[in-house]
């Protein structure tokens, strides 16, 4: 597909001076790019999982650009960098002659990120799903799925949703026409925190997964949305369930896939035990890349009809 032609990479950074709580690490304002010839498809409809307790924030799923085109990045519950922030979601925009990708940043006020309806709070402007108030988040249970959780810091204030499509970029043709406003603009520049390690190795581990590329899945990507970053193996235990019960995995497939399946989990228990009940980044990268396979085999199995004829 010529028109997805990956047409050049930039990096803007520029390190700004707004004060935020001491005990943040150090920051920059950082903006990462890609400009593709098409834009992406448009935003899949999911269920946000159940929050994983008080303290993490919603960051929502998008598309990515990879090698092998678009992928998408399923939203998660995360831990934010420092008291205080919040999530700006990154989004595609059209630059003139191509769509281009604007980062997403974390920092004490909501940036522009393209009238993109992200849901779940993100309604295209500002964010409705909580604040931040002496030095705890409070969460609107409107958008929030935080049934059965134990967060005391809780309110319940209805969003009304002027942009429902799922429109997943800005401007160009067919997109959503909007332009930052002057709060918008004023938050860009304040100080910034890149995206986490959690959330780099998140999309890094989508970007390996053959299932989350939009030239497989169609725009429906099987796995659109975790509680936690690393809980894919729940996921696709979840997928081969529905194998079974579907017919598309004959019990020989399962006993593999499950076989495969308790070898990681054995081998991240090892792991953990031998670092103190954490994961190295190598470790974490190794994870990913079994996962990575299961998730391919759990594809390939499922849809190999011509090989049972």
């Amino acid at each position: 597909m010529t028109s997805l032609k990956l047409i050049r990479t930039f990096v803007l950074a520029a390190v700004t001076a707004v004060a935020l709580p001491s005990a943040a690490p150090a920051a920059i304002n950082i903006a990462i790019g890609v400009s593709v010839g098409t834009p992406p498809p448009a935003l899949p409809v999911y269920t946000q999982p159940l929050c994983p307790g008080d303290g993490y924030m919603w960051t929502p799923g998008y598309w990515a650009w990879g090698p092998a085109g678009y992928y998408w990045v399923p939203g998660v519950w995360v831990r934010p960098p420092a008291v205080g922030v919040l999530w700006t979601p990154g989004y595609w925009g059209w630059g003139g002659s191509a769509y281009v990708f604007h980062a997403g940043y974390w920092g004490p006020h909501i940036g522009f990120y393209g009238g993109i309806n992200y849901g779940f709070g993100y309604t295209g402007v500002g964010y409705e799903g909580g604040y931040w108030r002496n030095g705890g988040f409070f969460y609107n249970r409107s958008v929030n799925n935080i049934t059965n959780v134990h967060i005391t810091n809780v309110y319940n204030r209805t969003v009304v949703v002027n942009n429902v499509n799922r429109v997943s970029y800005n401007g160009g043709r067919g997109g959503i026409v909007a332009r930052e406003n002057e709060h918008e603009r004023a938050a860009f520049n304040e100080r910034h925190f890149q995206p986490t390690s959690n959330q780099m190795s998140h999309e890094q581990a989508m970007r390996n997964d053959h299932a989350q590329l939009a030239s497989y899945n169609h725009g429906r990507p099987q796995t659109a949305a975790m509680s936690r970053v690393g809980e894919r193996s729940n996921i696709q235990q979840q997928r081969v369930s529905n194998g079974v019960r579907s017919g598309q995995l004959t019990p020989r497939e399962t006993s593999n896939i499950e076989h495969n399946e308790q070898d990681i989990h054995q081998q991240v228990r090892n792991d953990r035990e031998a670092n103190g009940g954490h994961l190295t980044g190598q470790e974490r990268q190794q994870v990913n890349h079994e996962q990575n396979h299961a998730s391919h085999e759990i594809n390939h199995d499922a849809h190999n009809d011509h090989e049972r004829r």
